[in-house]
């Protein structure tokens, strides 16, 4: 049965009723030491989590780790869990993924609940199943696919995050944005996110996100192993998570920001390979410079970084295989490229428009 997706504005009846469709004998909650300060509160009084059991884990992707994961068995081993529990994970999508990946394998496999507390997991990391962790120096280089029962989507949670991080959930919806159509694109990019002003109540935030989840759900429903249509999800994420992969051992950024520059140099990419339209590629690319800034990498780090994309889940026999597109929301799969115009791409990246 395909997961549930709830659009809430009411998150304590909306929990209620997601804990009391799952049959169970005991019930978790997972957080990490941010949310369980920040969001925890906001359902604390719950009748329905009165018996709950708490796993706090450490915060930031760096601990999205084989510790972490361990430490969360341990504890539902320790505190009772059978394969007849229930897991609530709160939080962003470290929390979404790993809690995900932990139910998924913990006594072969427990129910759980996503309610994704940061706006990138709210329109990428908990919708479509995707669970794991980073190992051996690579973004989610190991986990399963496995959806949740529900996932509760209520933009209460909004009003605890920094700009950097509603910025960083911006990103996956620019990118759905461009695999859907250019009408959705522009309303984006005229959103004013970046504005000193801005706020979640005074914005059209809440009714962007629920089409960029509808753009995601779609595709995911067609596609749920990622065989064909799906890996139009991946659009700035091969460059992107090399990037993000190289910023772990320098200066670590955010996930949206990798992919905001991944798309960069990705949608370069399909301006010389696709026939992506340039003036397009020029009103997104400025809108990232603008609101994201730069990242600091310099010529000699490129071997590093292509190195990074080889190891990418979508390559196939070593080659490297992008998504890119001949315009918005025309797709183009499994293309590939040379090592010399992906270093084009990084210059390009690097160096402005």
């Amino acid at each position: 049965m395909a997961q549930r997706v709830v659009i809430s504005t009411q998150i304590q009846q909306s929990l209620t009723e997601a804990v009391g469709r799952v049959p169970h004998d005991k019930l978790f909650i997972l957080t990490d030491e941010t949310t369980q300060r920040l969001c925890f509160p906001v359902v604390a009084d719950l009748p329905c989590l009165k018996d709950v059991h708490h796993i706090v884990i450490p915060a930031t992707d760096t601990h999205k780790t084989l510790d972490t994961l361990a430490q969360v068995w341990t504890e539902l081993g320790n505190q009772g869990g059978t394969r007849h529990s229930l897991m609530i994970c709160l939080g962003g999508g470290m929390v979404t993924d790993l809690g995900g990946f932990a139910a998924s394998t913990f006594k072969r496999g427990i129910a759980y609940i996503n309610i994704p507390t940061t706006l990138l997991s709210m329109v990428d990391a908990s919708v479509g199943g995707k669970t794991g962790i980073n190992f051996n120096g690579l973004k989610n280089e190991i986990g399963v696919f496995n959806e949740a029962d529900t996932v509760i989507l209520d933009p209460v949670f909004l009003r605890t995050l920094d700009r950097e991080n509603l910025l960083s959930g911006f990103a996956e919806m620019l990118k759905h944005g461009l695999i859907s159509n250019r009408e959705h694109l522009a309303e984006l990019l005229n959103c004013p996110i970046g504005e000193a002003s801005f706020s979640v109540e005074n914005s059209n935030l809440n009714k962007l996100i629920p089409s960029s989840v509808n753009i995601k759900e779609y595709i995911v429903t067609q596609d749920p192993h990622e065989q064909g249509l799906r890996k139009a999800l991946n659009l700035g994420h091969t460059v992107g998570h090399a990037f993000e992969s190289f910023a772990l051992t320098h200066q670590p950024i955010l996930h949206g920001y990798a992919v905001a520059f991944g798309m960069v140099c990705e949608l370069y990419l399909s301006c010389v390979k696709c026939g992506f339209p340039t003036e397009t590629m020029r009103q997104v690319v400025q809108f990232i410079r603008e609101h994201y800034g730069t990242l600091s990498y310099t010529c000699d780090d490129y071997p590093t970084l292509f190195t990074f994309m080889t190891h990418d889940k979508k390559n196939t026999a070593g080659t490297i295989n992008f998504t890119l597109l001949s315009d918005v929301g025309e797709l183009r799969l499994n293309q590939t490229a040379t090592r010399e115009e992906i270093y084009e791409a990084l210059d390009f990246l690097r160096e402005g428009l």
